[in-house]
């Protein structure tokens, strides 16, 4: 029996920074492959920036090869206003993922607190120690927004069983 390997993008949408990390899952266990944080320029149209992370996320698709992502859903109080251009920035990594053919898995930020540190109340810190942990690293994967795209993609390890159409990226 030939165990299939996911490779899962996930993704924590922002105009401001745009995290994004990538693990492995196989066999129950996920593995830890890379993260980063695309970063665009307060000073600069929005057009660009939101150009920027389109072209930036493409790269890393390119790189790491995903076969399914795992996207943070929108959520904003009472400031709707301030919501519009995380929205924006969620479109363009949708546009980016679509023209891969990646299911677009999305998860709360409650669900994504429950499937890493099994309490949907967890704060911050806790998630992002449970990230460490998982991925058996020796320090919180930095900066935030990377952590919580990592923290995305372990829930989506363990949200879905592995389907016939994934990718074996072995």
């Amino acid at each position: 029996m030939r165990l299939t390997k996911r490779r899962i993008i996930g993704i924590d949408p922002g105009l401001a920074s745009t995290g994004w990390g990538v693990v492995d899952y196989s066999g129950g266990k996920i593995r830890y492959a890379a993260h980063g944080c695309i970063e665009t320029k307060a000073d600069r149209p929005r057009a660009d920036r939101l150009f920027f992370i389109l072209t930036a996320i493409r790269a890393v698709l390119d790189e790491w090869n995903p076969g399914e992502s795992a996207v943070e859903t929108l959520f904003f109080g009472r400031n709707v206003s301030s919501a519009i251009p995380v929205a924006e920035a969620r479109g363009v990594v949708s546009v980016a993922l679509a023209e891969r053919g990646l299911p677009v898995r999305e998860f709360t930020p409650n669900a994504i607190k429950q499937g890493v540190a099994g309490i949907a109340s967890a704060d911050k810190s806790q998630i992002q120690n449970m990230v460490r942990i998982i991925l058996g690293l020796t320090e919180v994967p930095r900066p935030d927004h990377a952590a919580d795209a990592l923290a995305a993609a372990i829930c989506c390890a363990h949200s879905f069983p592995v389907e016939s159409g994934s990718k074996d990226t072995r």
